[in-house]
């Protein structure tokens, strides 16, 4: 009974210690979900008018190819799926672009949101574990989009089947305009984001639709609305018999007074890329110091027995027979946090740094990323129904292709274990990264840029070049991969020869060769910035010491006078004295 102040101080000091950590981890969550949105305002800002000149050609969008690869490089570009989405929509309630070639550009927007949560990634790459499976987390979004294009857009190429499905739904309904999607993040984050930077959006979607005046626009908002403005009006009111009366009526007028918007670069005359390297920097140092203290403070909370039970909570399925309905439920909780959030790609950056520390397997964030996809068309969906009258079906329609891109995908690779392929590619991909590290920038540079921009050049080359040249690429991978799968699973089926790639040289069968090259070349870099450095410090150094022997110099030279300078001065003293 005497310790029990004692015990009951240290609980309290834990307990308070506990709380503290956590509020610690709800403010940078916040600071990481405020970059994010930041790090989409600075992509828009030094890539939004391209992006929207890339929507302008429709030539090169009537082709599928060409018009996946627009949507991954505007995605890219603009780092949001839901404005490369929204631009889509204006084109197709334009009448600029049709619904056939919407939506190949959909799917890509799909895979082009991805690029977050690799980026979130690379920044645990410190340590070499949790590189790994936060690697593996990130990218199994990016397996399950590629593949799913691989076979939804041949089949929706030949037969339309996702127009047809979104078709008829749009045609068995009978929609309205409606309000604007809810909005519940940006709630809580506009607050902070609004004092940074403000967008004018439709700067981008007037470049898409052709509006010339908007290229001299900057997309830096400076004008801002007010609020609606409610006064007292007169309403004239004609009877049957046409009478005439005059009712009073409370009316509000849309057209709402305009004052200059609040943030730090309103009164700027920097350009837009300008500004927009600079937010990219500054949000980049966010991302990354609270993604590092968020990964601390995490490793601090859920250690010892703390993490055994979370990680059992998390990934444990339900008792038999209802095990299968475990994945499915994580489908419908990551649906509903991607709604809440409202982004995609807020969701899976969130859930990456989780994967990186053990607290989520990469068999739950599956299903989860899965969910993920779901929740954000239904976002899309919500914001087509925003859509005016006139407009609403064609906008409804082209966010239904988005939704059954998805939900066909799920149905392709997640019911049967078998067909969970994105599970292992995304651990292959992993693992290859912890061993070589620079493979996670060379994939994110081959897989989100350099490809499609190969592609996109060939698709303006004209149809025959791209297939000529795309044809034995594909023949060649295809190839690649049945033989990977025959050795791993029946070599026995193959030739002696390639039951193994032992054949061929070292440098196409192993990244080690490239390995060593990257190191030489990083080393030697490095030892150059050392030598630079140490001769800098060197000069610096024999620079200080020459100032301070002529500084000794001259103060023994002020103390104690030269001779010769004190025989001359007695010579002068005695012939003055002599005149004298």
């Amino acid at each position: 009974q005497g310790d029990c102040p004692w015990l009951c101080q240290n609980e309290r000091r834990r307990l308070s210690s506990v709380l503290i950590n956590v509020a610690k981890v709800l403010l940078l969550l916040y600071m990481f979900i405020c970059s994010l949105d930041i790090l989409s305002s600075a992509f828009q800002l030094a890539g939004g008018k391209v992006a929207g000149d890339i929507f302008r050609d429709s030539a090169i969008l009537s082709n599928p190819v060409a018009g996946l690869v627009v949507g991954i490089l505007v995605t890219v570009l603009v780092q949001s799926s839901s404005t490369s989405t929204s631009i889509i929509v204006s084109l197709v309630s334009s009448g600029l672009l049709e619904v056939r070639s919407a939506t190949p550009i959909i799917m890509g927007s799909n895979i082009g949101t991805s690029v977050t949560n690799t980026i979130v990634a690379l920044m645990q790459a410190g340590e070499r574990d949790e590189f790994k499976r936060a690697f593996a987390g990130a990218t199994v979004h990016d397996c399950f989009n590629w593949l799913s294009v691989l076979v939804l857009l041949p089949l929706e190429a030949s037969s339309g089947l996702l127009r047809w499905l979104s078709h008829a739904v749009v045609s068995s309904f009978h929609l309205k305009g409606g309000q604007d999607a809810p909005e519940l993040l940006k709630i809580i984050t506009e607050p902070f984001t609004k004092l940074i930077i403000q967008l004018d959006k439709s700067v981008i979607t007037g470049i898409a639709t052709g509006n010339e005046h908007m290229r001299n626009r900057s997309l830096v908002k400076i004008w801002c609305r007010s609020g609606p403005q409610t006064v007292r009006g007169m309403n004239r009111n004609l009877g049957n018999n046409s009478s005439a009366g005059w009712t009073a009526l409370n009316a509000t007028l849309s057209a709402a007074k305009m004052q200059k918007c609040r943030h730090l670069f309103v009164d700027s005359s920097m350009s837009d890329l300008a500004v927009g390297l600079i937010l990219l920097a500054a949000s980049l140092l966010v991302l990354c110091s609270c993604l590092v203290l968020l990964v601390k403070l995490l490793n601090s909370l859920l250690k010892g027995q703390v993490t055994k039970v979370i990680h059992q909570l998390i990934n444990t399925d339900f008792p038999y027979p209802f095990q299968w309905l475990t994945g499915y439920l994580a489908i419908l909780v990551g649906a509903g946090m991607t709604f809440v959030v409202q982004s995609s790609s807020v969701f899976t950056s969130a859930i990456t740094p989780l994967i990186g520390i053990g607290v989520i397997s990469l068999e739950r964030a599956y299903p989860l990323t899965l969910g993920s996809n779901i929740g954000t068309t239904t976002t899309a969906i919500l914001a087509a129904l925003a859509s005016p009258s006139d407009k609403l079906a064609a906008a409804f329609q082209v966010a239904l292709c988005h939704f059954f891109f998805n939900v066909l995908g799920i149905l392709l690779w997640y019911p049967v274990p078998l067909t969970r392929l994105p599970i292992g590619m995304a651990r292959f991909l992993g693992e290859r990264t912890a061993k070589y590290r620079w493979f996670a920038v060379l994939y994110l540079l081959l897989c989100f840029l350099l490809l499609p921009s190969v592609v996109l050049v060939l698709s303006m080359a004209g149809w025959q070049v791209m297939v000529s040249v795309g044809a034995p690429f594909v023949s060649v991978l295809v190839f690649i991969c049945v033989i990977n799968m025959l050795q791993a699973c029946r070599p026995h089926c193959l030739p002696r020869k390639l039951r193994s790639w032992d054949f061929l040289p070292m440098w196409m069968r192993s990244l080690k060769p490239a390995d060593t090259v990257i190191t030489r070349v990083t080393l030697s870099c490095t030892k150059r910035l050392g030598h630079g450095k140490n001769r800098a410090m060197q000069r610096k150094h024999q620079l200080a010491a020459k100032s301070t022997t002529s500084q000794r110099n001259v103060q023994l030279a002020g103390e104690n006078p030269a001779p010769s300078k004190l025989h001359d001065l007695h010579r002068l003293q005695d012939s003055m004295s002599t005149r004298l």
